[in-house]
């Protein structure tokens, strides 16, 4: 297995898409051709982005294009599942390009275990982390009227080949999920490894233990 952890740093919304866009139709082709490829992890942070998913409702975006500008962010219409979320500073965004086939994953076992990783991470800071029913992603006290979200994850699948992925509040400013219904959801909150802890967190010590996580979770299915 060819497994390679990339790091983008921040990177605007669009270029990321590309160039992830890029990764997966090249990992798509190679398959069916039988070629050679690389399985990649990647991660990177977004300047201030809202993006809404094939089955997303638009009035989930409460500001108009103007009001948008006014904040410094942009909307863009993509190709994951899921409903609206927001991408900014202090978000570790992680776009996995994977042939889940090599892992003996199917699409619902490949999002338990990306929500299992995050999970081991909140773990690790001593945050009690889990999953909320019919609900994607990573949640805190997801069964009492406190639920708040702390890990958005939307994925697209083609060919048993993912793009997108996940986000993970470390040090964000979560005033911007307050411009819109996260996820569909107008019952639930957000929140934040700096908000649960009361201190900021290091961004690159996240990426490693999430990288871990993950490239041990992995390497445990081949």
């Amino acid at each position: 297995m060819k497994l390679e952890i990339s790091d983008w740093k921040t990177v605007p919304y669009a270029e990321a898409w590309d160039r992830q866009t890029a990764c997966f139709d090249a990992l798509v082709h190679a398959k069916q051709a039988g070629e050679e490829y690389v399985n990649r992890i990647v991660l990177c942070e977004h300047p201030h982005v809202y993006t809404l998913g094939r089955s997303g409702k638009e009035t989930n975006m409460l500001l108009g294009e103007e009001q948008l500008r006014a904040i410094g962010a942009s909307l863009y219409h993509i190709d994951r599942g899921g409903d609206i979320t927001y991408h900014g500073p202090g978000q570790l965004v992680c776009y996995p390009i994977l042939n889940l086939e090599e892992f003996s994953l199917g699409l619902k076992e490949y999002v338990h275990l990306l929500e299992e990783a995050v999970i081991r991470v909140c773990a690790s800071y001593g945050i009690t982390a889990g999953r909320v029913e019919k609900a994607t992603g990573v949640w805190l006290d997801g069964d009492s009227p406190r639920a708040r979200k702390i890990c958005a994850i939307g994925v697209r699948s083609s060919h048993y080949v993912t793009m997108h992925g996940l986000a993970l509040n470390v040090n964000t400013d979560l005033r911007y999920f307050s411009y819109i219904h996260p996820c569909g959801f107008i019952d639930k909150g957000v929140t934040s490894l700096q908000k649960e802890l009361g201190r900021e967190v290091p961004a690159d010590e996240v990426k490693q233990r999430l990288c871990l996580e993950l490239k041990g979770m992995l390497e445990g299915r081949q």
